[in-house]
């Protein structure tokens, strides 16, 4: 098996149709470095992937998404690590999209899930990745929805996201996943506090973590109260609630075989509805929506004319001679011509 390390450097003269030959008969290096050019910012990087994530499209599409967010200190790797070998014995293959926080230094992925998840990261049928959110808000990597189809293409039917973990404003990963798991901790009040709007109107599933040993009490009464208020949250037409979710992912580890029978009933109702294509179709749009506009401010970013003026807007809006709402009305008419 090959090493899970940080991806390598791609050569300028890769071959598409070979490259995305290899990445569906699951060289893992080969994702490695696919995945690192979508990730890329580079024009030149960003017409490759395109190009690539063209020739990959058929194979995409038949893997399970789901998502897992949380507080930090709720156990999501460790969470992850024991619900993916599960899967993979149940005749699974796993992809792990870790979202990790930059490093402040390098701007890069700080790795620390990887070593929380060492498992999987040794499994042959488990390939995990993390990736640096950089500044990219609500909790996920740039090109998170581009690896997702990459793991697709590349044979992993089950693929995992995890966010990083820092707020409620982890809701854009509902925009990418088919269903959105929320782990909470007993004795935090975090299923009355912060989080019980926005992330709790988007989760599908909500799991009340390390809830073992002396804790299990609290955790119990979490439980209780968390579906107090997720009964109270707007739910669509064609959703259902289910149940809050115990598990311990402390050996010996318990809940995570509920937790997969839950899943299961969870598409085999999105399938049945129509939900999940629904679902698809509508984060396909708000795909296209944001990729337009993270071009757009590349295009713009690498316009030396616009970016001087833009600069000198800067100059008098931090000076006071200019407010920012009609700085940003003289930008927009700029780019128009008006």
């Amino acid at each position: 098996m090959m090493s899970q390390s940080a991806p390598p450097s791609f050569p300028k003269d890769h071959n598409m149709q070979a490259w995305a030959d290899r990445i569906r008969g699951g060289d893992r290096s080969s994702l490695a470095q696919a995945i690192t050019l979508v990730e890329s910012s580079l024009a030149s990087d960003q017409e490759r992937a395109d190009a690539l994530l063209a020739l990959l499209q058929p194979y995409t599409g038949n893997s399970r998404r789901m998502g897992i967010t949380g507080i930090p200190g709720v156990g999501k790797s460790t969470f992850i690590d024991y619900l993916g070998i599960r899967l993979i014995e149940r005749g699974h293959r796993v992809a792990v999209l870790a979202i990790d926080p930059s490093s402040s230094l390098s701007g890069g992925s700080i790795l620390g899930d990887k070593t929380r998840m060492d498992r999987l990261v040794a499994h042959p049928h488990a390939y995990v990745r993390p990736s640096p959110s950089g500044n990219i808000p609500g909790g996920v990597a740039r090109a998170t929805k581009e690896s997702i189809l990459l793991c697709e293409a590349a044979g992993f039917d089950r693929v995992l996201v995890e966010t990083v973990g820092v707020g409620q404003g982890e809701t854009l990963i509902a925009d990418l996943v088919d269903c959105f798991m929320l782990l909470l901790m007993p004795g935090t009040g975090d299923e009355l506090q912060g989080i019980k709007r926005g992330i709790m109107e988007h989760a599908n599933l909500f799991i009340v973590h390390k809830a073992d040993g002396p804790s299990l009490p609290a955790a119990r009464e979490a439980a209780a109260r968390l579906l107090h208020v997720a009964r109270m949250m707007p739910q669509g037409s064609d959703s259902r609630m289910e149940p809050i979710l115990l598990c311990s992912s402390t050996p010996p580890e318990t809940g995570h075989t509920e937790i997969i029978e839950a899943i299961d009933h969870f598409f085999e109702h999105a399938f049945a509805s129509g939900r999940l294509k629904q679902n698809r179709s509508r984060q396909e749009v708000e795909a296209f929506k944001r990729s337009v506009y993270e071009q757009w401010l590349v295009r713009m970013k690498q316009d030396i004319p616009l970016r001087r003026v833009m600069e000198q807007m800067e100059v008098e809006v931090s000076e006071g001679r200019m407010s920012s709402f009609r700085a940003a009305r003289a930008w927009v008419n700029q780019l128009s011509g008006g």
